[in-house]
């Protein structure tokens, strides 16, 4: 199965809602009712307090000691006697606008346990922060996948802290706002804390965590516990920076909290806290031999922090807990919100007639027109009568298969959750099913079932029951992307063999069009394979004389231009041995258009081979366009003179998904995945006669692979021979790819139906 990546995902809210005459749903609107006795408007309007003049709003605002609230004006001056300078503007608007990121998580780990503890943190709340550095004195010389790990060159616990502390401000400072600090044996509530820190006025001085008094105890002054992690504002973190140095050589402690808090008491006068703007930090002790299964205390339920976590294995079942914790605290929420729209109907022009099934979620989409109308797919267990290649019935199996599998299910157990125990439900068949995907819900469903029902006394009877259900969309999750630029040179390698002859001057045509005549950043490079036989006489005859005359004319032409090609000699012209071949011979930061010769090149698609081809991050594989044959589609009538690039020429052909040729990516990409291949190939040396470079990609690389239609990458109609030196894969895709491209079946139909008719008389 070939794969592919998207930029878009749609992410379930929740499993399925089952609907019958009267349906629940899910809902993220809250509508809530107050009354306030005491109204302290009202007491400020009769005082003349509410509105403040100019003097005493000025008055109010300088009482409050945060400057950052506070609008700044710069006035822009332009000096007529100096000469203009541009502007040079930032890349981002957050950065000229200076706005920071909320959190940073650091966390304080060891070699020890560098690839245990702190790999369980990173693998249950890592991902829910923006940035998650973790920090040790020493390490291993492996590091573990997907972690910043930031080495001090000391394991001494206190240096450890001081490191920890200005390398934060120094690197970070300016970037974020809140900074957390906690120990790898400390399980975090990622959602819990950044919830936090969104509640936190981010301009004053804070200190804030566990409690804990100092030996001996005789001061007020507390400080933050490590092992229960500890919150420290930017603006703090600015202030304790020149005095770090001096708390290094004079403050002796031998728990780096503990001297973090004195360094923070001495030289800033703060004390930790854990109620803050009526925020409350809390937390909770593990107990020794614990089970976060049985764990059901509020202060359990309720902790951002949980301390001391043993091993990684109690790390992930407390996320499970917590994880579980959280989702039905989110079910009952949502039944909250459901029961209030459900009553404020009433209150609303149409009456309870105007609610939404489910309760919550949009309604269903009303065409305008009837282009706009969402089809609904038939389909029963075995069967779907709504098939990729137009078929008017396939096999339902793979995802749709266990899509079915799983709406039977849960229409089932949703039946017996409302009706046990009067009545129990158990499915006999699908007797029919529809479904359809729409865009502003999600995935609706339709079913009619034979049900053997059950009551409680042990009578059954076979009734036929109708069912909806939706399965809802949540918000769409933009994933973020690296920067890229249509500014990149474009390196197109083109493969040519002998039989591929006379397409090349077509293609070469194309290019000097839309690349040299209008000075593209596009650099073209011809790989000629020569077959043994032809490169034993190439002194005397060379099969590709030809091609390099007109390349000879093209270089002549443009002054400037050099087309470069280089010769291979091999029996069967692995689509893989020819790019090991060019990898070598171009740069690492090189961006291939890997091209055939029936490629028409143009700007449109080079800019989406620019954009979509992502160094370390994702390939990019093309469905080009291909037109049906002339001969079947067209037969005794003349073709339009519509140019090949016109939106109509997309009407007599098709998107070849069994051709896997075009491709775009970079040279570092492929070498890397090239260099995993490696021990493979020493098993099994003719795997590289097996593999085309899109395998290689989906194997080895671990990038996005990104497969997608290509309007702009137009080819003419071409039977393209297949050679049985291939795997049977890749022989099986060109000899479909050949069949398919004859014509529609429609087309296909009017030549057989022609064709009878002719035999008949």
């Amino acid at each position: 199965m070939r794969l592919s990546s998207f930029l878009a995902v749609f992410r379930p809210a929740f499993p399925l809602i089952l609907g019958l005459s009267l349906g629940c749903s899910l809902s993220l609107l809250m509508v809530s009712w107050t009354q306030d006795t005491d109204d302290s408007c009202r007491d400020e309007l009769d005082n003349g307090r509410l509105f403040l003049g100019r003097g005493d709003a000025l008055r109010d605002s300088r009482s409050v000691d945060n400057e950052d609230f506070q609008p700044r004006i710069i006035p822009y001056h332009k000096d007529p006697n100096k000469p203009h300078k541009k502007v040079l503007r930032t890349r981002y608007i957050h950065t000229e606008l200076g706005i920071r990121e909320r959190l940073l998580v650091g966390v304080l780990t060891s070699r020890a346990t560098l690839n245990t503890l702190a790999v369980a943190v990173n693998r249950t709340v890592a991902h829910h922060f923006h940035r998650t550095f973790f920090f040790t004195g020493l390490r291993s010389s492996k590091v573990p996948h997907g972690m910043t790990v930031i080495t001090h060159g000391d394991d001494r616990p206190v240096w450890l802290m001081y490191e920890t502390v200005r390398h934060l401000h120094q690197h970070h400072g300016s970037d974020y706002d809140w900074f957390f600090l906690a120990q790898d044996d400390t399980y975090m509530q990622a959602e819990r804390l950044s919830a936090l820190v969104g509640h936190l006025s981010a301009g004053q001085d804070l200190y804030m965590g566990r409690a804990e008094e100092f030996i001996g105890g005789e001061e007020k002054a507390r400080y933050c516990h490590g092992g229960y992690g500890y919150l420290l504002s930017r603006s703090l973190l600015a202030r304790l920076q020149p005095h770090l140095d001096t708390c290094r050589n004079d403050i002796l402690s031998v728990r780096p909290d503990e001297w973090l808090g004195r360094c923070i008491i001495d030289y800033l006068g703060l004390s930790c806290v854990e109620i803050h703007q009526e925020m409350t930090y809390h937390y909770f002790e593990l107990g020794k031999n614990a089970d976060p299964e049985r764990e059901d205390s509020p202060q359990f339920k309720k902790a951002f922090t949980v301390h001391p976590v043993s091993e990684p294995n109690l790390m992930y079942r407390l996320h499970k807990r917590f994880s579980h914790i959280e989702l039905d605290w989110t079910y009952g929420q949502i039944q909250q919100l459901q029961m209030q729209i459900n009553n404020l109907s009433d209150l609303t022009p149409e009456g309870r007639a105007g609610i939404t099934w489910p309760i919550g979620l949009n309604p269903p989409f009303k065409p305008r027109t009837r282009f706009e109308v969402i089809n609904w797919e038939y389909f029963t267990e075995e069967h779907i009568y709504s098939c990729i290649d137009s078929s008017p019935k396939c096999e339902i199996r793979g995802a749709d298969h266990a899509d079915v599998a799983a709406v039977l299910d849960i229409a089932v157990e949703r039946l017996n959750e409302r009706y046990q125990p009067q009545l129990r439900f158990q499915k006999r068949r699908l007797l029919n099913g529809y479904r359809r995907f729409d865009p502003t819900r999600g995935m609706e469903y339709m079913l009619d079932l034979a049900l053997e029902a059950y009551t409680q006394k042990g009578h059954s009877q076979v009734i036929v029951k109708r069912v909806n259900l939706l399965r809802p969309l949540s918000a769409v999750e933009i994933i973020p992307m690296p920067y890229v630029t249509e500014a990149t040179r474009v390196q197109v390698i083109l493969p040519v063999t002998a039989q591929d002859q006379d397409y090349v001057s077509n293609f070469l045509d194309m290019y000097v069009m839309n690349t040299l005549d209008t000075h593209d950043n596009v650099l073209l490079t011809f790989l000629f394979i020569y077959d043994p036989f032809d490169a034993q006489r190439v002194s005397q005859t060379d099969v590709f004389a030809g091609i390099k005359a007109m390349i000879g004319e093209v270089e002549k032409r443009y002054g400037d231009v050099k087309i470069p090609w280089i010769s291979v000699k091999t029996e069967v012209p692995s689509q893989v041995k020819l790019m090991d071949i060019i990898s070598k011979k171009h740069p690492v930061d090189t961006l291939f258009f890997l091209a055939s010769v029936w490629t028409e090149v143009n700007a449109d698609f080079l800019n989406r081979c620019r954009m979509n081809a992502i160094s370390n991050w994702q390939v990019f594989f093309p469905i080009h366009f291909q037109e049906y044959s002339p001969a079947i589609v067209y037969r005794d009538q003349q073709p339009s003179a519509a140019s090949s690039f016109a939106s109509e020429s997309l009407r007599d052909g098709h998107f070849d998904r069994h051709v896997f040729d075009e491709a775009c990516f970079y040279n570092a990409d492929y070498m890397t995945a090239r260099t995993k291949m490696a021990a493979d190939i020493l098993d099994n040396e003719e795997l590289l006669e097996s593999m085309d470079v899109y395998d290689i990609f989906v194997r080895y690389s671990g990038l996005h692979v990104f497969r997608a239609v290509e309007p702009a990458l137009i080819q003419k109609h071409v039977r393209r021979v297949c050679n049985p030196r291939f795997s049977e894969d890749i022989y099986h895709r060109c000899v479909l790819s050949n069949l398919e491209g004859l014509g529609s079946r429609s087309h296909l139909a009017m030549a057989l139906f022609e064709q009878e008719q002719a035999n008949s008389t």
